[in-house]
């Protein structure tokens, strides 16, 4: 890569748990470099969604180096998710044909919650053996299965599918980007907004963030974001270590349950 960009340039890891991402500097230039970034990078710059895509390039080995702008900025606080900027660029997102084509293009497909159920479940058989039964998990696995048929055949959009405050970058002239798309999948919506109403917007701002996402709460939006609030809590709880993570993540699966439910009675 150094031989690639010349001698004029400072090359060092960027970090991250892959070790292919780097900081190159010269004289007057940064970028940020990516080894084998997927296509995908191409038409997310192209809506404005990541920084700039400067170049591509191919190295004799067929390895891919991409360069995006590198923009002076900061991650964005766990609070700040709950500004309009946000809920606007990933309703953008949500209702993107060009991202949905490009996907759809790249192979892939999109996720099936019927699946996803019974994965969970057979998950769910195969650690069960001689371990005590847990009834508010058992109780969630009830409630989806109720209510799978409500998020089967929703009309599925890109998701990020990773939307950690981490993974926002605000620039110092105030410009919002999501960046790390390692993990998109093609889905319910309703799979990125239940991650992101469930770690950082409080309820009481729901209504008015969707509002600015583009769309208006219905009871349907609601259920499926918290079928998939359980789909990712019981996943988690299952991958803790320790009796006193595993008593805090069922906390918040009763949690989750209940608002659920009082969604169900509401209808």
């Amino acid at each position: 890569m150094q031989y690639m960009l010349g001698n004029e340039w400072t090359i060092e890891s960027a970090g991250g748990a892959t070790g292919e991402a780097y900081f190159a500097q010269s004289e007057n230039k940064r970028l940020f470099l990516k080894r084998n970034s997927s296509p995908f990078l191409a038409v997310l710059s192209a809506q404005g969604i990541v920084p700039k895509l400067v170049w591509t390039k191919r190295l004799e080995n067929g390895d891919v180096i991409t360069a995006q702008e590198w923009l002076d900025g900061s991650e964005l606080n766990p609070e700040v998710l709950q500004h309009p900027k946000v809920a606007e660029l990933l309703g953008r997102i949500h209702h993107s044909t060009e991202l949905l084509d490009m996907l759809t293009r790249m192979g892939k497909k999109a996720m099936d919650p019927m699946e996803l159920f019974r994965e969970l479940k057979q998950m769910m058989l195969s650690q069960s053996t001689g371990q005590t039964k847990h009834l508010m998990i058992e109780r969630a696995i009830q409630f989806m299965e109720s209510h799978l048929h409500q998020v089967i055949g929703v009309k599925p959009v890109v998701c990020h599918c990773d939307l950690n405050h981490n993974n926002w970058l605000f620039t110092d002239k105030g410009e919002l980007y999501l960046i790390d798309w390692d993990n998109a999948e093609i889905g319910d919506p309703a799979i990125d907004l239940g991650m992101l109403f469930q770690r950082y917007i409080p309820e009481s701002e729901w209504d008015t963030w969707l509002y600015h996402y583009g769309v208006t709460e219905d009871q349907n939006l609601a259920i499926r974001m918290h079928w998939y609030m359980l789909y990712e809590a019981i996943i988690d709880f299952h991958q803790l270590q320790t009796v006193e993570d595993a008593i805090i993540k069922e906390q918040e699966i009763n949690d989750i349950l209940i608002r659920a439910m009082r969604l169900v009675r509401e209808r």
